[in-house]
């Protein structure tokens, strides 16, 4: 083979190895191109998801608030009087207009107690309750689009304790 034509596969080699390299640079930027896409869409989607987080967490000392008054109202006995109507119906109001933005309500008595939506505030004994699981809620919890917002502040069943027959 004559020199010139070896120079002449080499240079050819060569730019075949450049143009492999290339493509490899321009199939990889591409592929960042979409995961910084992607990226920035599941970003933007959490973004308008969770966008009311802050203001679900201030308006829950307000449902907390008319929640009791009813309570204390209910407990004097007597009639409802206008104003306890008016704070249910406002409370009502509250409630569901926090379910339209998917904020719910975490109300778990008689459930297991779950560490990642409730707060054990004291374990209590109780026998004709089922070990670990929650006899009473001190505070209802919320979740905005199933995103814990505030947990729930529960009393907990103790564990039976084991007795020793042979004792």
């Amino acid at each position: 083979m004559p020199e010139g034509e070896k120079n002449w596969q080499k240079e050819a080699e060569s730019l075949q190895e450049q143009i492999s390299g290339l493509k490899d640079q321009a199939l990889r930027a591409t592929a960042d191109v979409q995961n910084i896409r992607r990226r920035a869409e599941k970003d933007v989607e959490k973004a308008h998801k969770f966008a009311l987080e802050k203001f679900s967490k201030e308006l829950l000392p307000v449902v907390d608030s008319l929640e009791k008054t009813i309570e204390s109202s209910q407990s004097d006995g007597g009639e409802k009087n206008v104003l306890l109507e008016g704070v249910e119906m406002t409370l009502s109001i509250l409630t569901s207009g926090l379910k339209k933005f998917n904020v719910e309500q975490v109300n778990p008595v008689g459930e297991p107690f779950d560490p990642e939506l409730h707060e054990a505030m004291s374990l209590i004994d109780a026998p004709d309750a089922e070990p670990n699981s929650v006899i009473a809620v001190i505070q209802k919890g919320y979740t905005l689009n199933g995103r814990l917002v505030r947990p729930a502040m529960v009393m907990v069943a103790k564990g039976a304790a084991k007795i020793d027959e042979k004792a």
